[in-house]
C-alpha cells in the first residue's frame, strides 16, 4: 500500500510539472530582475540567470521543485550589506552562480547561500567569494553541496565564517568542493549521518575540517592541506576517517588530525605528511587506525592515556621526528604489526615480522613531553645516548605502548 501511495504521489507530480516552463532573466529574457522570476516561478519551473552582475535584495526561493540555474556564470552580488541567496523550500537546485560580498557582519552569520529548514536540496557547482559565510545549510535534511567553488579573502578569525557550515542537518553528502581560505573549511555540528567525499580544503584559518556531535559520519578520500590547525574530530561516535591526506599544518597547536572524546571508530588507509602532529588522540576509545601513512611529521601520534582500547596495526612510520609520544607510563592502546623506519631487529624465521619488540616512545619524547623547551636539545648526542640506553633496558617508557610483532617490510 505504502509503495502504491509512493508511486501515485510521484504520478501526480509528474503531471503537475508537466506545464513547466523556463523563466529567464537578462538580456533577452522575459523578466529583467530575478526576484521578478521568483515570484512568477510555480514548482517545477526553470528559473534560468543570464550572465551580468545582479544587485538586489536578498533572493529567497519559496517555490518547491524549482532550479536555479546560471548561465554564462551571472554575478549575484550582495554589495557588502546582505546575505545573497536563501534556499526556503523543499526539492530546490541551485548551480552554475556566483555569489559573492556579503560583507562582514558580527550581528547576522551572512552566507552566499543559505538552505534553511528545507529538504532535498541540491548546491552544486557554483562559485563563492569575499563572502562571511560560504555556503550554509539551516535544519535542512538530505541535501547535496558538490562541485562548488569557495573562496574567502579574511585575515583573522572574527571576520569569516566557514566554507561549507552544516547545522542540524542530518544526511547530507558534501563532495567534491574545492574551499580555501575560511574559518573553517567545512564544519558539521548536530549533523549525523553524513558523507564527505573527494573535497579539498585548504589554508583555512583554523581547521580544514571540523565537527562536533555529529555521529554515524563518513569522511574519504579528502584532502586538508597546510591549514592552520589540521582537522579536529570530536564528541561523536561511530566514525570513518579514511583515505584522507593531512598535509603540512605546522604549528605549536597544529595536527593533522585531531581526535577528541570519539566513541568508536575506523581511521584507515589515510596520509599524515609533514605535521607538526600527525594524528593527535585523546579520550578517544575502541578506534581501529589502520594502514594508515605517518611521514616527515614532528610527532607521527600522539595517544593519551585516557585514550583507551584503541588498536595500531599495519601502519607505516618514517622518516618522523618522533613516532609515538603520551604523557603518562600507563597507556592503554595497543600497537601490533606496524613498520618501523627506526627498527633494527631481525627475523630468523622470514615471516615477515621482527623477532624482538619495538619500543616506538623514545624516552627524550617523554621528556619533551613534560618539558617542551628541552627539544632544543633534539639533535644533541646526548638525547641519542639516552634513547638507545631506554630501547636496551626500558624503564621509563610505557610498557603498553611495544610492538610486538613489528613488520620487516612496510605494508602495502
Amino acid at each position: 500500500m505504502r509503495a502504491l501511495l509512493l508511486t501515485l504521489a510521484c504520478v501526480t507530480l509528474a503531471a503537475r510539472d508537466a506545464g513547466a516552463t523556463d523563466l529567464v532573466v537578462g538580456r533577452g529574457g522575459a523578466y529583467t530582475t530575478i526576484t521578478a522570476a521568483l515570484d512568477a516561478a510555480k514548482p517545477g519551473d526553470r528559473v534560468v540567470v543570464r550572465a551580468g552582475t545582479y544587485r538586489e535584495p536578498t533572493l529567497v526561493i519559496r517555490t518547491p521543485r524549482l532550479t536555479f540555474e546560471g548561465e554564462g556564470w551571472p554575478v549575484l552580488d550582495g554589495d557588502a550589506k546582505r546575505e545573497v541567496l536563501v534556499i526556503a523550500a523543499d526539492d530546490v537546485t541551485v548551480r552554475g552562480i556566483v555569489a559573492i560580498n556579503t560583507g562582514i557582519s558580527n550581528l547576522e552569520d551572512r552566507a552566499g547561500i543559505r538552505a534553511r529548514d528545507v529538504r532535498n536540496c541540491v548546491i552544486e557547482g557554483n562559485r563563492l567569494r569575499k563572502n562571511l559565510w560560504g555556503i550554509y545549510l539551516q535544519r535542512s535534511v538530505d541535501c547535496v553541496v558538490r562541485d562548488n567553488d569557495i573562496t574567502a579573502e579574511g585575515v583573522r578569525q572574527t571576520e569569516s565564517g566557514n566554507g561549507i557550515h552544516l547545522w542540524y542537518s542530518p544526511g547530507a553528502r558534501v563532495e567534491r568542493n574545492r574551499v580555501s581560505g575560511h574559518r573553517d573549511g567545512i564544519y558539521f555540528e548536530f549533523s549525523s549521518h553524513g558523507e564527505t567525499r573527494d573535497n579539498v580544503s585548504e589554508r583555512s584559518q583554523r581547521y580544514g575540517l571540523h565537527f562536533m556531535f555529529s555521529d554515524s559520519c563518513n569522511y574519504e578520500r579528502n584532502t586538508f592541506r597546510e591549514n592552520n590547525s589540521g582537522v579536529a574530530v570530536m564528541y561523536s561516535r561511530g566514525v570513518r576517517i579514511a583515505d584522507n591526506r593531512f598535509e603540512r599544518s605546522w604549528g605549536s597547536a597544529a595536527y593533522g588530525l585531531l581526535l577528541k572524546d570519539i566513541m568508536g571508530g575506523e581511521i584507515s588507509g589515510n596520509t599524515f605528511d609533514r605535521n607538526s602532529t600527525g594524528l593527535f588522540v585523546e579520550g578517544s576509545s575502541r578506534l581501529s587506525v589502520r594502514g594508515n601513512v605517518f611521514t616527515q611529521n614532528g610527532w607521527a601520534a600522539k595517544v593519551l592515556a585516557d585514550a583507551d582500547d584503541n588498536t595500531f596495526t599495519a601502519n607505516r612510520f618514517s622518516g618522523n621526528a618522533f613516532d609515538v609520544t603520551t604523557n603518562s607510563r600507563s597507556a592503554n592502546s595497543s600497537f601490533d604489526g606496524n613498520w618501523w623506519d627506526e627498527y633494527n631487529g631481525y627475523d630468523l624465521n622470514r615471516d615477515g615480522v621482527g623477532d624482538t619488540a619495538f619500543h616506538p616512545v623514545r624516552l627524550f619524547a617523554m621528556v619533551v613531553e613534560q618539558h617542551p623547551a628541552a627539544l632544543l636539545l633534539l639533535r644533541s648526542p646526548l638525547v641519542s645516548i639516552l634513547d638507545a640506553a631506554e630501547r636496551v633496558l626500558p624503564v621509563l617508557t610505557p610498557e603498553a605502548l611495544v610492538d610486538r610483532r613489528p613488520l620487516m617490510r612496510p605494508p602495502q
